[in-house]
């Protein structure tokens, strides 16, 4: 019996040699996980640099204009900011009718400045939100392509992982995907436009 046994297992063992051989590339196709950091992916693509560049040079006056009155606001609200500190202190940490009257100025102001900056800094937004929309307008292809040529069909993003090797992070592929499929993007919306194709409505918060 043990002779026969043997004799199964040795003819059987060309066989099982060769579907273990086989076995990791079916098991890469239908399993294969990869991380991606998309925010990076775009941010380091050829369009998008290029593009930041240029938003650089073109709207220049208006990003100094924007840094130097946002520098003043700052200014203005740490002093303002102190001086209430200072009130709350003088009077034993108790609300007064003064200090109430303080407080109301220090938030509107606070208001007032937050407002006036997004207004200055809308040109500067909406560069910048066009040019993000173009290269994203091209994101799930160039995705789909480094998932195919990467052979895994599940993307994580880095924050819903623990733990991961580098070799699983693909970010470099989809970037390389995202450059040969938007080479370049423009820097001037066209007139009326908004994120996400809207029109007429208020433009996002600027990030000069």
């Amino acid at each position: 019996m043990n002779m026969i046994l043997k004799a199964a297992a040795l003819a059987f063992a060309p066989m099982t040699a060769i579907a273990l051989a086989s076995a990791p590339a079916a098991a890469q196709s239908k399993n294969g996980i990869a991380v991606v950091d998309i925010q990076r992916a775009v941010a380091t693509s050829s369009a998008y640099t290029t593009a930041r560049s240029q938003i650089q040079t073109t709207y220049k006056a208006q990003i100094d204009s924007f840094n130097a009155r946002k520098n003043a606001i700052d200014a203005d609200l740490r002093s303002k900011g102190t001086a209430l500190e200072a009130a709350m202190k003088a009077a034993g940490n108790k609300p007064t009718p003064a200090i109430q009257t303080q407080y109301e100025a220090y938030q509107k102001a606070g208001q007032n400045g937050q407002a006036e900056l997004q207004r200055l800094g809308q040109p500067i937004a909406l560069a910048n939100a066009y040019v993000e929309e173009q290269i994203s307008a091209k994101l799930s292809d160039a995705l789909k392509s480094a998932m195919t040529k990467a052979k895994v069909d599940l993307i994580l993003s880095p924050d819903a992982t623990v733990s991961y090797q580098p070799g699983v992070d693909i970010t470099q592929q989809v970037v390389t995907e995202l450059n040969a499929l938007v080479p370049s993007v423009g820097i001037t919306p066209p007139a009326g436009w908004q994120p996400g194709g809207a029109r007429g409505q208020a433009p996002t918060p600027a990030a000069a």
